[in-house]
């Protein structure tokens, strides 16, 4: 009995989630409230509360179950002694293009979290969590440039987090961009080319 319970618990979580991640990309965070997401989970108000403590609780938990590329990726990716970092680096960055413009799901949660929040009261919460992720793949990347600059993959010249800030900063806006209007191009091809052209253009001078 005990296991059944469990088992609901978990079932009725996760429809409750599933409601909220339709009603947020049909009405935005602040547009939607938990009564709304119960109405649409078929569930009461109180076993939202039950689950969650607020809507950023219920917010976070959403993302942390698919879990954005750039956290995932970023949460395995460290230097390897003998591995060139540099291929490393690239391989991490053309596979975020390739789970975004793959995975539906990844999708539909990048676009709620990148297009439908607002960062009011509620949400203080999601804000910390956008810039936590931020800062944590910033410091991958710089990670990474550092030992791509100590084996001379890159030139010495260069500030590796700058370039760390500058990548992140390509990634997320060229998806944003990609999302906004999906047929304007093709998200792996020009993503695997940019990143391409931008990698050459640290190697050190001839």
């Amino acid at each position: 009995m005990g296991r059944k319970t469990k088992e609901e618990a978990l079932l009725t979580r996760s429809s409750i989630l599933d409601a909220a991640e339709r009603l947020f990309l049909a009405h935005g965070v602040s547009g939607t409230s938990l009564h709304d997401i119960a109405l649409a989970a078929g569930v009461t108000r109180g076993a939202v509360y039950w689950h969650f403590k607020d809507k950023g609780d219920l917010f976070n938990a959403m993302m942390a179950r698919v879990c954005l590329p750039m956290e995932e990726s970023a949460a395995l990716l460290e230097p390897v002694d003998g591995a060139p970092p540099l291929a490393s680096l690239r391989e991490h960055l053309l596979g975020i293009f390739d789970r975004v413009a793959g995975d539906e799901k990844v999708r539909r949660v990048f676009e709620i979290a990148t297009q439908k929040v607002e960062y009011v009261d509620e949400l203080t919460a999601v804000r910390e969590r956008h810039l936590q992720m931020r800062r944590d793949h910033v410091a991958v990347l710089e990670r990474l440039l550092r030992a791509a600059q100590k084996r001379g993959e890159i030139a010495r010249s260069l500030p590796p987090r700058q370039i760390a800030i500058g990548l992140h900063a390509l990634l997320d806006g060229l998806i944003q961009n990609w999302m906004l209007d999906p047929a304007s191009f093709a998200l792996r091809a020009v993503g695997h080319r940019i990143v391409g052209v931008h990698l050459a253009g640290l190697a050190p001078e001839p």
